[in-house]
């Protein structure tokens, strides 16, 4: 099954017992839930709200979640994920729906800060409670697509095999049709079919890239992974990353943090026991941490 979300393609399989509409059904319940609490581009969502109010919040159990998980992404990325780069996203031009930006140059931004740290959100997760420093807003999209793999995978994989893919994040568990799930890595967003192709039976995996989802404004090109000591989109010399990990959070933080991490990012990702292909500016292929010889179909 294939499916649109937030402007991103997705898909879902299934095999053993597990039927696909019941894998449907907790794919758009958790979808439902993310949306209403996470998506900064509805002004009736929870984190909408929360971004206009500032100071002392309560939250719900899913943006409870959806924090939980940002907080961890900041963790294991040294703080190179950072959901307080709202205010840089929409400096760069990034402030409607992806889909909506149009072809026409955004405006160059006035101001470009550091974005302000996680450290100021004051989030307590065991008392489900956010108290933001003025200033400080947050964009949630990397984070809660990731999650949504992971939630989806962790109802369903008691009950057979499910793969999951949001917007280049794979979670998965149980055998696939024909043995483990064969994932195709690609660079783009446009899809060949010649894709090289790793093969996995439980974990996940995530890919980034600053050459998808860019836009044009009145200076330069911009795109969505700003590198928050700057404020700057992230100009690293790695341009895609593709990094397994136990779970989809983990596997997008890491992913996301290479393209900051620049020529630190190899030594990271095998330290922390993690693999990962990484694609240079000039096209050189760089596989760390045991990532296998890729076939190509």
């Amino acid at each position: 099954m294939r499916f649109t979300l937030w402007g991103m393609s997705g898909s879902l399989h299934t095999s053993g017992d597990l039927a696909l509409a019941d894998a449907e059904d907790r794919l758009w319940h958790w979808a439902g839930e993310l949306d209403t609490s996470c998506n900064r581009f509805r002004p009736d969502s929870e984190i909408s709200r929360i971004n206009l109010r500032g100071g002392f919040q309560e939250l719900s159990p899913t943006l409870t979640r959806a924090l939980d998980a940002a907080d961890r992404a900041y963790t294991l990325s040294e703080g190179a994920c950072d959901p307080t780069v709202l205010s840089s996203l929409e400096a760069w031009g990034y402030d409607q729906n992806f889909d909506d930006l149009g072809d026409a140059p955004r405006p160059a931004p006035r101001v470009v800060e550091p974005a302000p740290g996680w450290p100021r959100a004051h989030f307590d997760a065991a008392r489900a409670v956010l108290d933001l420093e003025p200033g400080v807003r947050l964009d949630l999209g990397a984070s809660a697509k990731a999650l949504l793999a992971d939630l989806v995978v962790a109802d369903l994989a008691p009950f057979g095999g499910v793969c999951v893919e949001v917007g280049g994040d794979v979670a998965l568990a149980g055998a696939g049709p024909d043995g483990p799930w064969v994932i195709g890595v690609s660079d783009s967003l446009v899809i060949t079919g010649r894709e090289p192709r790793v093969a996995m039976g439980a974990g996940a995996l995530a890919t980034s890239s600053t050459r998808v989802r860019t836009w044009r404004n009145e200076i330069r090109e911009a795109h969505h992974i700003i590198d928050p000591a700057t404020g700057y989109p992230a100009d690293g010399p790695f341009v895609t990353a593709t990094v397994s990990a136990r779970d989809c959070v983990s596997a997008n933080a890491l992913s996301t943090a290479t393209l900051i991490w620049g020529e630190d990012a190899p030594f990271r990702i095998a330290q922390g026991g993690s693999a990962a292909r990484l694609v240079r500016r000039d096209g050189t292929l760089e596989l760390v941490g045991g990532w296998p010889n890729e076939e190509e179909s």
